[in-house]
């Protein structure tokens, strides 16, 4: 079964807010990752490279808060209250690939589901509907 967790986004103070959340909610962030990790990219959109361009904080056993910072033609269009998307983590690539053709069918692809530096099946759209997006398969999941 594929799981739905709350994805943030933020115009350079995600961290600030997740040690906020953390602060609140306890836990631990398994991971953080900055621009400067990534492998340099044409779509890098010129972001600070000490921003987060993903972090999550378990929020119990089945759900996680995950967000990031944006920056370029994408901090454009984040506004408070559309600063939000729904990550759905498929269980299988297949399923990942069923879930995203379904879910952004009439709508507008901003990242076609591709695999990606980071060793997952992954793609962003918003729906016929208006919501945002993300569907995740992590090729490395535990059996």
């Amino acid at each position: 079964m594929a799981q739905i967790n709350p994805y943030l986004n933020f115009k350079g103070n995600c961290e600030e807010a997740f040690n906020f959340y953390k602060s609140v909610f306890g836990g631990d962030f398994p991971f953080v990752g900055r621009y400067k990790d990534m492998p340099p990219s044409e779509n890098s959109g010129g972001i600070d490279g000490e921003k987060i361009m993903h972090m999550s904080l378990p929020i119990s056993k089945e759900s996680t808060l995950m967000g990031s910072d944006v920056g370029g033609e994408w901090a454009s269009h984040i506004v408070e209250g559309n600063n939000i998307q729904l990550s759905v983590n498929a269980e299988t690539e297949d399923d990942a690939k069923r879930i995203f053709d379904a879910l952004s069918a009439g709508g507008r692809v901003s990242m076609p589901l591709e695999k990606t530096f980071w060793g997952a099946l992954f793609g962003m759209f918003t729906d016929k509907f208006g919501i945002n997006w993300m569907v995740n398969y992590d090729y490395n999941q535990q059996k």
